[in-house]
């Protein structure tokens, strides 16, 4: 059983991603500040409050560098799994610590909008266990401008039974 520590975390990003492609035998890596708020109710104002911002550096390697760097924007929603650590450092106040997330899995927090997700494909992670590369013929690619002659799809009006069984639904999942 493992005894390392791995938190899933929302926040905005806080600062643009700065990513290093590696080379000469150094692995590729990205890093970006990360700025997580709870929210609280007050009961005794009645009114939500934010608490004190807690300020986390997220860093990401190898292949998920490139992606974080290529999809990732300073002011971007995102959640972060990953391991708890920090990074010890010498400042002019003498030791300093950083609190960082080595981050397993991330991506755009889509409670706060929409995402087009975009498979990547690296011949070092795509290919079969005799070295020829993985056949992806089958994935759909469901870019508009591969199918101009296509007619976008109309959304129909449910019926009223589907719109009881959508709001029933909705109630229940409020009730949790």
């Amino acid at each position: 059983m493992s005894t390392q520590s791995t938190l899933t975390i929302t926040g905005w990003l806080g600062s643009d991603v700065k990513y290093s492609p590696g080379g000469d035998g150094s692995v590729p890596y990205a890093w970006f500040r990360l700025g997580a708020t709870r929210r609280f109710y007050d009961r005794a104002s009645g009114e939500w409050r934010d608490a004190a911002t807690q300020w986390f550096t997220v860093k990401v390697w190898r292949h998920v560098a490139a992606n974080v760097a290529q999809s990732l924007r300073k002011g971007d929603p995102v959640l972060v799994h990953g391991r708890f650590a920090t990074d010890e450092w010498a400042g002019p106040d003498g030791l300093r610590t950083t609190l960082v997330i080595e981050a397993d899995a991330l991506g755009p927090d889509l409670s706060f909008g929409s995402s087009h997700f975009a498979r990547t494909v690296s011949p070092g992670r795509d290919q079969t266990p005799e070295g020829a590369p993985a056949d992806l013929s089958a994935l759909a690619e469901l870019d508009d401008e591969a199918q101009p002659d296509a007619e976008p799809a109309e959304l129909e009006p449910a019926d009223e039974a589907e719109e009881d069984l959508s709001t029933a639904a909705l109630t229940l999942a409020g009730s949790r």
